[in-house]
């Protein structure tokens, strides 16, 4: 579950909409809304998208370390 909430706090932490990041990463914003409900499995290309844009690693993201950089 860490991993849909810490996407979910990164977006919010940077004031972004859904639609900015489905926009972003070219997918629906139901889409984006699944990743972060953990209803769907987040492909690897977003979450290296995801670590890009927030300029945080992918192991922040997925829980596995709690520094950003």
């Amino acid at each position: 579950m860490m991993v849909f909430q810490n996407i979910r706090n990164l977006r919010e932490d940077n004031d972004k909409k859904q639609q900015e990041l489905a926009d972003y990463l070219n997918v629906r914003q139901t889409t984006y809304s699944k990743y972060e409900l953990g209803k769907i499995n987040i492909p690897i290309e977003v979450f290296m998208k995801l670590a890009d844009y927030y300029d945080v690693t992918i192991d922040y993201i997925v829980g596995r370390s709690q520094k950003k950089k």
